[in-house]
């Protein structure tokens, strides 16, 4: 077994644990593999040990990912986009990849939604909360979810899916835990409005348990996959 498939399975192992300690079912939240900064042989061996979910956060360096794995006849992959998307990227976003986890204005959102190739089924889109209100992080505060929300669901090549998060370092668990559920309940609300809305995108490595007890659908995990990343390499 190589050394990523191992990985892969240990984290798998760990999910699991946490979705039982919790009454759920470990198949209820997707592990999405980030592998920003990892070479497309990286990749290839998760595929290999049955990973098809990745998470990319720079626009040109996944849009090239997914260009290659789609002439390698690869086609069965969902590719995630999970960084901060400047308006001027937002067609390459469109045009392919399968999700857009970072939606924090309607500017965005409108521009994602006309240039989604109308071939291509609508582009699946969460809504990013900046849930511990951090000045060096994208997203909304909870207070201005409904009316962001009001606005993207009806945009025709969109599908709101529900919501991202990226909290504040925090090695309490309680306290992970707290954060975690504020936005458990924020989807609660949004998906009453939207049965679409099921998705939680919330918990990374140091706080995944916490995450998956309040509900997390998809964490997003990179290093404890794929190894500590070389951004120098970008």
């Amino acid at each position: 077994m190589n050394h990523i498939a191992d990985n892969l399975a240990q984290v798998h192992q760990r999910i699991s644990a946490a979705a039982q300690r919790c009454g759920r079912d470990p198949k209820e939240v997707t592990l999405l593999a980030v592998s920003k900064t990892k070479p497309a042989s990286d990749i290839e061996q998760a595929i290999l040990a049955g990973q098809r979910a990745f998470g990319e956060n720079y626009v040109q360096e996944g849009v090239d990912k997914i260009r290659y794995f789609q002439e390698a006849s690869q086609r069965d992959l969902v590719w995630h986009f999970i960084g901060p998307l400047q308006s001027n990227k937002s067609r390459l976003v469109a045009e392919h990849f399968d999700w857009c986890h970072t939606v924090d204005r309607l500017k965005i959102a409108t521009r994602l939604s006309e240039q989604r190739p109308a071939e291509m089924a609508p582009l699946n889109v969460l809504i990013q909360i900046n849930i511990s209100d951090e000045t060096s992080k994208s997203g909304i505060g909870l207070s201005e979810l409904d009316a962001l929300a009001a606005q993207v669901a009806p945009l025709p090549g969109l599908v709101l899916r529900g919501l991202m998060a990226i909290p504040a370092p925090e090695s309490d668990y309680q306290r992970q835990l707290a954060v975690a559920r504020q936005m458990a309940g924020a989807l609660q609300q949004l998906q009453a409005r939207y049965p679409s809305a099921d998705t939680l995108s919330l918990g990374m490595t140091d706080d995944m348990d916490a995450a998956i007890a309040a509900g997390s659908t998809m964490v997003r995990i990179g290093t404890a996959i794929f190894g500590a990343r070389n951004y120098a390499a970008r």
